[in-house]
């Protein structure tokens, strides 16, 4: 089996492919262009190539900030009637997009290890 020839438009297709939100399986899945390679030959590419997953990483950090961003407009354009679905979506990307841009979009952890709670003691709030 001869090795796929990458080449430089090859990469910027998959990327841009990847930031407009299209998935990985789609872009390089069964159905794929002719001229893209095969979603295993891009995990393998990636396992290989630290430049390739430097820009694959940014690729898809840049996708979570794409998700983040339709939230407002799923939320802006929702009806009553479609509240549930609108519901459901948002939450699927804000999901993603804690995934794929975690420094912005993920949960906050205080890695202090200080756990604070309050007990009321005879009326009286005692913080601990």
């Amino acid at each position: 089996m001869t090795p796929f020839n990458w080449t430089d438009d090859i990469e910027a297709e998959i990327f841009s492919r990847l930031i407009a939100g299209e998935a990985l399986r789609h872009i390089c899945g069964p159905e794929r262009d002719d001229f893209l390679p095969s979603e295993a030959t891009v995990y393998k590419r990636l396992l290989s190539d630290t430049e390739f997953a430097k820009q694959y990483a940014h690729a898809r950090e840049a996708q979570g900030h794409r998700e983040a961003d339709e939230i407002r407009e799923i939320a802006d354009l929702a009806t009553p009637e479609d509240v549930q679905v609108a519901r459901l979506r948002i939450d699927a990307r804000k999901w993603r997009a804690s995934k794929l841009a975690p420094k912005v979009y993920g949960d906050k952890v205080d890695v202090s290890g200080n756990v604070g709670f309050t007990v009321t003691i005879s009326g009286d709030d005692a913080d601990l």
